[in-house]
């Protein structure tokens, strides 16, 4: 890819200040379009050489453009509260809303690269860390994002001359550091691997550019020209992500099983003689896990989903009874916000994920895309397909990472549904909990439950399993929830899952 970029361009400075002005002129109009359009952000990830002028770049950028819809990150080393999440946690935090343009300078093509070149990391490890880092970018792709993947490059002389440049002069010598030079003297595995992971990750959503470094008014073109081009042909395009099939629900073939036909409705515990003390029971054991000084490198993520008025709630208050106050969070989820519709779907639920220490209980979760936005049809058929995926590449961040992931279905039958609707309007405190929506959605029950049962097929995985609750007895759910919650914490803090 290097060999195939001419290095050592140059533009005069006549035609650089003839150009220019309107160079400028176009970038600003296209922001604003972009901004007004509001259909897609814009990601810049800039990656490079050092003295190949990344930093001159992007500084002119936000000077030609309007830097107030700009948002220019710079990534080093992970802070403490970084550490205690997955990787790609501060980079999900980041991310531009639609209408805005973002800039990350040491993104997450930083570690493969800079790990393998002083030897932290094993070919083999980058390499799997550049496949997840595809899934990321296709996922962004998929919801939108124009992405546009920069590496300033010069040759190894070039480099040399620039660092004993800026050393010697007082104004600039603050920039260069012995880490500079480490990487100069390393320059010939910087320009290998860097070579490979261009290759490996240029694709036709996501494809790299090499930016000659040589000549600053040839950069400061090259990129403005990129950016305007990729811009204008992006709006110029129909919406994709806004398309939504008009056609009415179909069901997608399966297993042909379905699991919540077979599940034993009629289980129960008897509340007086029984429950009272399993409670306790169960309650305490959690309570002594998640103060194991275990835990303290683990976290515990909790997802509730189920039937309307299969007893959530009440599931939930049980195990957020076991625990201190300040080591947990529950995150209640329903219609998404304004800001959370300009971002990728699972960006709402990256930005919850909980540090080492700590509980975060999600009240339904990032599965409403594969059941009511699927039933509903708020989103393509497209959309909901690749959800499935994306979820389990999600949670398997997550479990890699040290967290436990429990994941609960709480199934009724649909006549002790309707009674509990119809109890809820006849309760004057329990009034709330009932909706014109809640009733609505019981007329679609066998959508939702092939739904269901395909969600449980496609993402009930080895590292983040579901169970299935049998909830027309709440005492039996309840206990049946902190059972599961214990033993799987224990097995994660005993190592026999991770």
């Amino acid at each position: 890819m290097f060999e195939s970029a001419e290095l050592g361009q140059r533009v005069d400075k006549a035609t650089y200040d003839a150009e220019v002005p309107q160079l400028r002129a176009d970038l600003l109009d296209l922001q604003y379009d972009l901004l007004a359009a509001r259909r897609f952000p814009v990601l810049i990830l800039v990656n490079g050489l050092d003295g190949a002028g990344k930093g001159e770049t992007v500084n002119l950028l936000n000077a030609w453009m309007d830097p107030r819809h700009i948002r220019t990150e710079g990534f080093g080393d992970p802070s403490d509260e970084e550490r205690q999440r997955p990787p790609m946690w501060r980079y999900w935090r980041a991310l531009p809303g639609k209408g805005r343009v973002g800039v990350f300078f040491g993104n997450w093509y930083a570690e493969p690269i800079t790990g393998w070149v002083r030897k932290d990391m094993k070919r083999a490890a980058a390499a799997h860390h550049l496949e997840r880092i595809l899934r990321f970018e296709k996922m962004l792709a998929d919801e939108g994002a124009l992405i546009l993947k920069l590496w300033f490059h010069l040759s190894r002389d070039e480099q040399e001359r620039r660092l004993k440049t800026l050393s010697k002069d007082p104004k600039t010598a603050w920039r260069i550091t012995d880490q500079d030079w480490w990487r100069f003297e390393n320059y010939e595995r910087y320009h290998r691997m860097a070579e490979y992971v261009l290759r490996r990750t240029s694709t036709a959503y996501a494809p790299w550019v090499v930016v000659d470094g040589f000549d600053p008014r040839y950069r400061a073109l090259s990129v403005g020209r990129i950016l305007a081009s990729a811009i204008h042909r992006r709006l110029a395009m129909p919406d994709a992500t806004q398309r939504i099939a008009a056609a009415p629900f179909q069901p997608v073939a399966g297993t042909g099983v379905n699991v919540l036909s077979a599940l034993d409705l009629e289980q129960r515990l008897s509340k007086k003689k029984s429950y009272a003390s399993e409670l306790a029971r169960w309650q305490g054991r959690l309570n002594q896990l998640v103060r194991d000084e275990r835990f303290a490198k683990r976290s515990l993520v909790l997802v509730f989903e189920g039937n309307d008025a299969a007893g959530k709630g009440g599931a939930i208050r049980r195990v957020t009874g076991a625990l201190d106050a300040r080591s947990y969070r529950v995150v209640p989820i329903g219609v998404p916000s304004e800001e959370e519709r300009d971002q990728p779907y699972l960006w709402r639920f990256w930005r919850h994920v909980p540090g080492h220490g700590r509980v975060t209980v999600f009240d339904r979760s990032w599965y409403g895309r594969v059941l009511v936005e699927r039933v509903e049809r708020f989103c393509s058929e497209a959309d909901w397909m690749r959800a499935y995926s994306e979820i389990n590449d999600f949670e398997d961040q997550l479990v890699r990472h040290g967290a436990v992931v429990v994941k609960f279905w709480l199934a009724i039958s649909k006549d002790e549904q309707y009674r509990r609707f119809k109890e809820r309007e006849e309760t004057r405190f329990k009034r709330f909990k009932i909706t014109d929506e809640d009733w609505r959605n019981r007329e679609k029950w066998s959508d939702y439950e092939t739904a269901v049962c395909q969600m449980v097929d496609r993402t009930s995985t080895e590292v983040a399993p579901w169970t299935l609750v049998e909830a027309e007895d709440k005492y039996f759910a309840r206990i049946k929830v902190l059972k599961t919650v214990v033993r799987q914490l224990e097995a994660a803090l005993d190592g026999e899952a991770v």
